[in-house]
């Protein structure tokens, strides 16, 4: 069974925004998780170093989900990597500039635990990519008005 995932989106917003939005807080809370989840901010740590560690508590009405990661690789504004010890997942998220104000994601996620491979689980992450679309989409109204 296939336990490596790769997803790709091209994004409306610059390298360097789409980069804040992954590693502030504040950012990480407007959008993080599936759709009909939600992240406060007083549920996430982002210590961005390798080494340091990466924290998100998702809470929805079917329950809350912890991820509890360390940070393998800060290569800003181009890659982020961290590690998830408790199931051994690994996701690198690479930032391609595409030069007209749009930006490529690459999340390449391996050794994913078999509940996260199932269809309904990859759509739940899907929907997350979405409210980071919609999220930036919100912050970069204001550079088009």
């Amino acid at each position: 069974m296939n336990d490596e995932f790769v997803y790709r989106r091209v994004l409306r917003a610059p390298r360097e925004l789409v980069w804040r939005c992954l590693t502030e807080p504040a950012e990480l809370a407007r959008f993080w998780g599936p759709h009909g989840m939600d992240t406060p901010i007083d549920g996430i740590i982002v210590e961005l170093r390798p080494g340091g560690r990466f924290e998100t508590l998702m809470l929805g009405t079917n329950g809350s989900h912890r991820m509890v990661a360390t940070f393998t690789e800060v290569v800003p504004p181009e890659r982020l990597a961290w590690i998830e010890p408790a199931s051994g997942m690994h996701t690198t998220s690479t930032l391609d500039d595409l030069g007209d104000g749009t930006t490529c994601v690459v999340i390449h996620q391996r050794h994913v635990p078999e509940a996260m491979r199932r269809p309904e689980a990859r759509a739940g992450f899907l929907t997350s990519l979405d409210k980071l679309e919609k999220h930036l989409a919100h912050l970069t109204q204001g550079d088009r008005q």
